[in-house]
């Protein structure tokens, strides 16, 4: 694609990175293949190469963002399926980032809009006061029909009948391995995840610990930032970022880590993608430093010994969430892993499209998730399985909120094989 940057734009770092995306793209339209918003919606501004024309025409003229280019950015997942699909490595994830930090700075949002996203981002990234509001939407959940925003109906229908107690092993410690020591690993223990279940951390220590890890929970990390660098608030992602950058290599400079272990792939994909993100800070060094060792949990997995086991007799559905296999481009090793310890792994149709979850999304673009989300369950209730397993937060919230199947995370059936208790979504079956 021909651009027209003049040198003084071009000596903005982020212009800079925008202007080498939007240069790879050669306009052939395959990313319109697997866009679930242009499936959904049919509208070329709603697919990649729209926004992508949008987004050049933004940037290059140095315009103010008007309502009709926010729009179709804000309908983006940001599933990242496009870069998966697309011949030409257009770096998709960078050149949307950028246009909504873009957007934030320079366009005023409707006055509910802008108090829904500042809700979100005072909350979601604080375990506790995210209970509290938990706790809040649990009560105004049978009144959700009464509320004239859809968005606000969204928070409470996804808020958890029950809000888990708060899990100990998410406190600052170390956790001695069961078995002749292999690795020492820093677990991200995450900000949503620990308010909404708090079983899936658990089963993730047990399992790293039985299989030789030292598992350490670093003082002072927390939220990796994605939920509020989705939305283009820099600051806010930054400051989240670095404190996680200090915790980790506080630990990596003294006895040292071979990992730091994630087991939201969502987070994921933001912490392996810290060095872009704080490359023009003094943490740039430290940043690129984190993201080298990060690994999704499953990736650590593949690593130890995770023992063969007998046929479970139980048929999962495995739901590829979009962070782990486009943002991270890890496909195989959750469902290699579930079969190599006795289950039977299924995968439903168009295994490749979202859910409709993708962070806030599903709250601040309900009417596209829900059928996002209609579709996937369809897919899935199609293999008849037993039980659904993923691998990020958001994709269970948002499939369990819409089924009767049980829904695990991989690392909770992993750990059940391997000698840990049996989930507590599968007692009584």
């Amino acid at each position: 694609m021909k651009t027209e940057f003049t040198d003084h734009q071009l000596e903005n770092p982020a212009i800079a990175r925008s202007n080498e995306i939007l240069r790879n793209c050669v306009h052939c339209g395959f990313c319109t293949a697997t866009c679930p918003t242009y499936q959904v919606l049919g509208d070329e501004l709603d697919s990649p190469r729209g926004r992508i024309y949008l987004i050049k025409d933004m940037l290059e003229n140095d315009r103010q963002p008007v309502a009709r280019t926010v729009k179709h950015i804000d309908r983006c997942l940001s599933c990242l399926a496009c870069m998966t699909t697309c011949p030409s490595g257009v770096h998709y994830m960078h050149l949307v980032d950028h246009a909504r930090e873009y957007i934030e700075e320079r366009y005023k949002r409707p006055l509910g809009d802008r108090a829904l996203r500042w809700l979100l981002a005072k909350i979601l990234p604080y375990p506790m006061r995210f209970r509290v509001a938990l706790l809040g939407a649990k009560i105004g959940r049978p009144f959700a029909r009464l509320m004239p925003d859809a968005r606000l109906r969204a928070m409470l229908e996804m808020a958890p009948k029950q809000v888990p107690p708060v899990s100990r092993n998410d406190d600052p410690q170390s956790f001695a391995p069961q078995a002749p020591h292999k690795m020492r690993v820093a677990l991200m223990t995450g900000c949503a995840q620990k308010a909404l279940n708090t079983d899936i951390n658990d089963a993730t220590i047990r399992l790293l610990t039985r299989l030789g890890c030292e598992v350490v929970v670093a003082e002072g990390a927390g939220c990796c930032g994605a939920l509020t660098h989705h939305m283009g608030k820099s600051s806010q992602s930054h400051a989240a970022a670095a404190s996680n950058i200090r915790a980790w290599t506080h630990e990596m400079d003294g006895d040292g880590l071979d990992a730091v272990v994630i087991n939201t792939s969502g987070c994921g994909t933001t912490v392996k993608d810290y060095g872009h993100m704080l490359r023009d800070t003094p943490l740039a060094g430290d940043a690129t430093r984190v993201s080298n060792i990060a690994m999704d949990i499953s990736e650590v997995l593949m690593k130890l010994d995770l023992p063969e086991g007998a046929s479970k007799g139980l048929k999962v559905a495995y739901h590829a969430a979009c962070s782990l296999q486009h943002g991270q481009q890890i496909k195989t090793f959750p469902k290699d892993l579930l079969k190599r310890v006795g289950f039977e792994v299924v995968e439903p149709a168009d295994s490749h499209l979202c859910c409709g979850s993708a962070g806030t999304y599903n709250l601040m673009q309900p009417a596209i998730s829900k059928q996002l989300k209609a579709r996937k369950l369809r897919t899935i209730e199609a293999q008849t399985p037993d039980v659904i397993a993923a691998g990020n937060i958001g994709c269970m919230m948002q499939i369990a909120s819409g089924t009767d199947i049980p829904m695990v995370h991989t690392v909770e059936l992993l750990d059940w094989a391997t000698g840990g208790p049996k989930p507590p979504a599968l007692q009584g079956q």
